[in-house]
């Protein structure tokens, strides 16, 4: 059994609607458990969490295949995982333009997204659901030493020199 659990915080000075299309952006079955009502600028609400369900991560997922960057959300999304569960955020901004880019530390521009992922076997289903080809010639797994730091700072295969610093075993 999956459960996505999706949150983002709107600010006071955000649009409620803009921001809930941010949303659905990647997970467009989204239904936040509040609405807010329309009010004139300047606002005078506080900071609300908007919180909802989403049954798949399926638009997620095709976005990272789009972009190319697989490997990159099998990183992203296995920082904090710890055994049936996952936390990851990503970008609202990116998420409204239909990209995807994984907020690795701190707030970004435009507000973030926050994912909770509880599966059984999540390790194994985010290697299989972030599979590519190019994992035929180069395998990765989580925690394989190929991984981005937790800064999001690449691996280098390759020394300055270009020698490959991956060992053949």
């Amino acid at each position: 059994m999956e459960d996505i659990e999706v949150s983002t915080v709107i600010r006071p000075h955000e649009d409620f609607v803009k921001v809930v299309e941010s949303v659905q952006g990647m997970f467009p079955d989204w239904e936040p458990g509040a609405t807010l009502g329309h009010s004139e600028f300047p606002q005078n609400r506080d900071e609300v969490i908007l919180e909802g369900e989403s049954e798949s991560l399926d638009t997620l997922f095709d976005s990272a295949r789009d972009q190319r960057i697989l490997d990159t959300a099998l990183d992203a999304m296995s920082l904090g995982l710890n055994e049936d569960f996952t936390e990851f955020s990503i970008s609202r901004q990116a998420s409204i333009a239909g990209k995807l880019s994984f907020v690795l530390e701190g707030s970004t521009m435009g507000g973030e997204i926050v994912v909770r992922v509880h599966r059984e076997g999540l390790a194994e289903w985010l290697e299989r659901s972030t599979w590519h080809p190019g994992r035929d010639s180069i395998p990765r797994s989580i925690g394989d030493g190929l991984s981005m730091s937790e800064q999001g700072e690449p691996t280098e295969w390759f020394d300055k020199k270009g020698n490959p610093t991956m060992s053949d075993d």
